[in-house]
């Protein structure tokens, strides 16, 4: 009878490629299904104001200009400050609508030059429908 083990010259082998392939498709996996959004919102400090909230109707054009005086239409920023492209900007955005409602909604700290530039494209263009957007008192 031997009671003595067994001892083998051999060294065990621990395979590694099977690890290996798993944490490869983990990492894929988690690749393909984690999305990168760019979400980029206009901060618009509103002036605030008492009165009625308006009806909107169907076709809007909302203007939002930050407080560096950068134009936004319909939350897509537009390239410079110059009239011409702010003119086009809006008119691309009305879709041949003759008669959009346009929304002005300026930071507090916009410049007067930047609000008056907005409105004098909006003049240019024909669309009388202008809308200042304001915030009521004491709401944040």
């Amino acid at each position: 009878m031997n009671l003595r083990p067994n001892r083998s010259t051999e060294e065990l082998e621990i395979n590694l490629t099977p690890l290996i392939d798993v944490v490869f498709l983990l990492l894929i996996f988690f690749m393909v299904s984690t999305t990168f959004t760019r979400e980029s919102e206009v901060t618009v400090d509103l002036p605030e104001a008492s009165g009625k909230p308006l009806e909107v109707k169907p076709q809007v054009v909302e203007i939002s200009i930050d407080a560096q005086g950068h134009y936004f239409i319909n939350r897509q920023g537009v390239i410079n400050t110059q009239l011409n492209t702010l003119k086009r900007a809006i008119k691309k955005a009305a879709a041949g609508s003759t008669e959009p409602q346009l929304i002005i909604s300026a930071d507090r700290k916009t410049p007067h030059e930047s609000v008056i530039r907005a409105m004098d494209a909006a003049r240019q263009l024909n669309f009388t429908h202008l809308t200042f957007a304001t915030r009521r008192p004491g709401k944040e």
